[in-house]
């Protein structure tokens, strides 16, 4: 193999000095939360999903 790209003593000296950024609040769940509450609510229980009443 024709080297490397980059030394093993710098590995991860970026990640750890890096500032901690906090995630954004989100107002609606994931998808894949999301997904799973649709399908049990459209295919389990036979509800309608997206319409208000």
């Amino acid at each position: 193999m024709p080297g490397s790209h980059g030394s093993l003593t710098k590995a991860g000296k970026v990640r750890e000095s890096t500032p901690k950024v906090k995630g954004r609040e989100r107002r609606t769940p994931i998808p894949r939360i999301r997904n799973k509450r649709n399908y049990h609510k459209r295919f389990v229980r036979g509800q309608v999903v997206g319409v208000r009443k």
